[in-house]
């Protein structure tokens, strides 16, 4: 039934449909690169067409404007990172076993990830005028910050971590200690004289803030 209103509506199917699929990676793909480099103002069309084999109107059909395309790459990197996220199987784990895996799992991401550093900080800039019009990003996220609660919960229920934590509140401080070191590399290491970069730098900055983490997740000594 589905297939039948598809193809009475015009939508693609078979071969056709994946040249679609594989058409919009492409530009999707080049778009990542242009606006993670350049932001959304220094990215250029023209140059997101020739790195991926399309005409600008192809763009324009599939994304409408320059915007569309900016906002269907934040959804991208950001989707990416849910998805790799609710991969994780933290819900049997222990509660701080499994906040410290999300941690972990986080901190490799950015890493692996430059790309989504850069587009992130660029949108910051921006005052996220580009990302409030996305529908799906606030949907995607939610999940996540549902996983934390409910180790939270079980943490404290069971006096395993510290009592009367938001799942909001300490997503952030979890996403500020593997994003900042990142977003403010340069700057940092320019201050310092030190590669913050560095790969043995970012294997002890990521075993001091995990331990940081862990320290502010257990719960008050008893006295």
């Amino acid at each position: 039934m589905v297939k039948q209103v598809a193809r009475r509506l015009g939508a693609p199917s078979g071969p056709r449909a994946a040249n679609v699929a594989e058409t919009r990676e492409r530009i999707l793909q080049a778009a990542i690169r242009q606006f993670a480099r350049h932001g959304f103002a220094g990215a250029r069309i023209d140059v997101i067409c020739a790195e991926a084999g399309v005409n600008a109107r192809m763009i324009y059909h599939y994304y409408s404007d320059k915007a569309g395309l900016y906002v269907a790459v934040l959804e991208r990197v950001l989707g990416d990172l849910r998805i790799e996220e609710l991969k994780l199987e933290i819900d049997e784990s222990r509660p701080l076993d499994g906040l410290l895996t999300m941690f972990e799992f986080t901190f490799r991401h950015f890493a692996r990830h430059p790309e989504l550093v850069r587009l992130l900080s660029a949108e910051n800039l921006l005052e996220g005028q580009y990302l409030k019009g996305s529908e799906s990003t606030p949907m995607v996220a939610s999940p996540v910050i549902g996983h934390i609660g409910t180790l939270l919960a079980r943490g404290e229920a069971t006096g395993a971590l510290r009592p009367g934590l938001d799942p909001v509140h300490l997503y952030v401080t979890m996403v500020a200690l593997c994003y900042f070191h990142k977003s403010n590399a340069y700057t940092l290491s320019a201050i310092f004289r030190t590669d913050i970069g560095a790969e043995d730098w970012q294997q002890q900055h990521f075993a001091m803030a995990r331990a940081v983490l862990a320290a502010y997740l257990a719960p008050p000594a008893q006295h």
